[in-house]
């Protein structure tokens, strides 16, 4: 029998979801007034508004009606989880919105933009609200190298998203693709064995795996570091009449490139800290 919680209403971090609901939703309606886009960029700010007020509309019927107690996964740390993807996604959002399709004059737009950067601090607070504190008992995902993976992974897709045909002419590009993709995936799939309580099958001691793959990572990504911006910009100066052309592709994927690479070595700091100075209890 479905029973409604009244006490989980009250709670501060339902309600911040109840406000990213109305946020999201807020965002979604007043860019769709507005009228279609074929560019990608709009597609991507659409389905992010959609996504997160969904999800989150869902994480909220679940919980106000004690339904996930049922769900057969590590409820806090999938919620944890998403309210980390909804910031990164909301912050990239307010970002790409606003350059390509605010004006002065376009009221809407504008109204969407700060609806969209409201929501953004809304999950950053949520982030806050549920990750591990100092000395608390949580699942991965909840402390900050959890969060760190969900970061790591979702600059990964960013990178995906900004890759051009470039790469396929220099094997050094195709080595720096192939950086990006093996620790994607080995991120995703933490994230995947956390959430689904599978990292018990893990043959070896989960914190020492870790910290091995986060060393790897961050040599990994230091090699691409230099190898990506030296292979796109040798020779190949901005053309003048760029304006948000393929050449700029090539500039985002340095800077998240970057970006990971110091998400990688703050994952590492964390993970020797806990194996070899923090004595288990």
């Amino acid at each position: 029998m479905i029973t409604l919680d009244n006490r989980s209403v009250t709670m501060p971090v339902v309600i911040v979801r109840i406000l990213e609901v109305v946020l999201s939703c807020v965002c979604f309606i007043l860019v769709a007034s507005v009228g279609h886009s074929n560019s990608s960029h709009w597609a991507w700010c659409m389905f992010t508004w959609c996504f997160c007020c969904f999800m989150s509309l869902f994480i909220l019927i679940l919980e106000c009606t004690s339904l996930n107690v049922k769900v057969p996964i590590s409820w806090d740390d999938f919620t944890t989880a998403f309210a980390m993807l909804a910031a990164l996604m909301m912050l990239a959002a307010s970002i790409i919105y606003p350059v390509f399709f605010v004006c002065s004059s376009c009221s809407r737009p504008i109204a969407a933009t700060v609806m969209s950067c409201l929501c953004f601090i809304a999950y950053a607070v949520e982030v806050g609200l549920t990750r591990a504190k100092p000395g608390e008992i949580s699942g991965f995902l909840s402390t900050v190298p959890g969060l760190l993976k969900v970061l790591e992974a979702f600059v990964a897709c960013i990178i995906f998203i900004s890759l051009t045909d470039r790469y396929t002419q220099y094997p050094g590009l195709q080595w720096c693709v192939a950086v990006y993709s093996l620790c994607f995936i080995f991120a995703l799939l933490i994230i995947i064995f956390t959430i689904c309580k599978l990292l018990a099958l893990c043959p070896f001691p989960f914190d020492k795996v870790l910290t091995g793959y986060n060393v790897l990572a961050v040599i990994m990504y230091m090699t691409a570091v230099v190898i990506w911006p030296l292979y796109s910009f040798q020779g190949n100066p901005r053309p003048n009449s760029c304006n948000h052309c393929a050449w700029d592709n090539l500039v985002v994927v340095s800077f998240m490139t970057c970006v990971n690479l110091i998400a990688y070595i703050v994952d590492t700091w964390y993970s020797v800290r806990l194996v070899f100075f923090i004595a288990p209890a």
